[in-house]
């Protein structure tokens, strides 16, 4: 059974920083890898980490920029990583694996929005392949640096535009790219659920976050005329009411892989540095989830299906 979707009273919220949620923690000798942690909500997530103390490894596709966006701060390290190839997962995974290092926080917050229509490897749709299978497969490659790991799957209210398509899970019929977004985020917040049910006899557990509105370099691939439309941004270019600075965004990962409040909660799917409550409308911008993306037997049926489709489950 799943994690009950209901507030704990975090005494944080929706404009609480990653600086603020870690204030007063000493991460002396905590090991925490973040994908995507030189850009946008990550790089936030990697700041407020190495200014608690900890050491931070960031995979990088593009390592060079990554290097240069974490020159100044100190305790990380960039290593190279497609989450798109598996071969590549697996390079990195054997790298990390060599240096015997344990790893106590895994933030998976690596991902692309509206691709146009893309094929991966042996022909997977490219959102869920990067946002979803690349991190399943991290995850399992690097099993035996996780006893007692927190996972933190970052998901999205996105989640709202798209169960599952257990018929066509690759768009193989016509494509849409919010869609196949939405169909990825339902699958980050799936992997939280399954992966706490097998690895909690372990001390792993895992969650999902909303992060909430935010402008990062994710949106990079949509027109500043749709951001308008869709009432992202204001026609001077601004954030529009309700959206969240990139520091506050990345505050409720930091939250998830670090408040001692959510022991006993593992799988629960988090917003606003709380547990976020069941979704009563349809409007992202107040967000809550979707029962879809909670659902116990559709987490174990995506696990199955991904588990296939990459060979891999070092969980079972």
């Amino acid at each position: 059974m799943t994690a009950k979707q209901r507030k704990l009273g975090s005494g944080f919220g929706a404009e609480s920083t990653a600086a603020e949620v870690l204030a007063g923690l000493d991460l002396s000798g905590t090991n925490v890898l973040i994908t995507g942690g030189y850009s946008g909500l990550g790089l936030e997530a990697t700041r407020a980490f190495a200014a608690a103390g900890a050491h931070v490894v960031v995979p990088a596709r593009r390592p060079a920029v990554a290097a240069e966006a974490l020159r100044a701060i100190p305790r990380t390290e960039t290593w190279e990583l497609d989450l798109s190839d598996l071969e590549s997962v697996r390079v990195f995974a054997d790298r990390f694996l060599e240096t015997r290092r344990s790893l106590d926080i895994l933030i998976a917050g690596a991902g692309v929005m509206a691709y146009p229509h893309r094929s991966v490897g042996p022909g997977w749709e490219a959102h869920l392949a990067i946002n979803h299978l690349g991190h399943f497969a991290l995850v399992n490659r690097l099993r035996p640096a996780l006893d007692g790991a927190r996972v933190v799957s970052v998901a999205s209210s996105g989640h709202f535009l798209s169960d599952i398509r257990w018929h066509d899970p690759h768009f193989t019929e016509e494509y849409d790219h919010w869609r196949a977004y939405g169909q990825s985020k339902t699958a980050n917040a799936l992997f939280a659920v399954h992966l706490d049910a097998l690895g909690a006899d372990h001390g792993i557990h895992a969650f999902a976050v909303h992060p909430g509105s935010i402008l990062t370099p994710l949106q990079r691939r949509i027109p500043r005329a749709q951001q308008v439309a869709q009432g992202w941004i204001t026609e001077d270019g601004r954030p529009a009411p309700g959206f969240k600075t990139p520091a506050q965004g990345a505050a409720t990962a930091v939250w998830a892989a670090t408040s001692p409040l959510l022991d006993g909660h593992g799988g629960a799917y988090c917003q606003d540095c709380d547990i976020a409550d069941p979704a009563t409308t349809d409007d992202m911008l107040i967000g809550g989830v979707k029962p879809w993306a909670t659902d116990p037997a559709s987490a174990a049926r995506l696990w199955h299906l991904s588990a296939t489709l990459t060979t891999l489950n070092a969980f079972s």
